[in-house]
């Protein structure tokens, strides 16, 4: 692993311990993750248009809303794996 890997893995944990923080615990149905996950990809979409748009300098809120993306996925194939657990006690 490169050390620029294990940089935005290190980002990722902790928006992904940020989003715990702030909305605690999450068990939702794959469906409501997708739905999650598909108004996460849409900042991200919104971001890279403001920027190509030149309403935003540079792309430093593109590469945040990403790594949300990033944080929501590792919450989702969390929640997965627990939930697959569940079924097998």
């Amino acid at each position: 692993m490169t050390s620029r890997t294990a940089s935005v893995l290190g980002e990722v944990l902790q928006e992904r311990e940020r989003q715990q923080a702030k909305w605690g615990e999450q068990d939702h149905d794959p469906a409501v993750w997708l739905m999650i996950l598909g108004e996460e990809v849409g900042e991200v979409n919104n971001a890279a248009l403001e920027h190509l748009m030149g309403n935003l300098p540079d792309l430093s809120a593109y590469r945040e809303e990403l790594i949300q993306v990033a944080a929501v996925v590792v919450q989702a194939v969390e929640n997965l794996d627990k939930r697959a657990e569940g079924e097998r006690d």
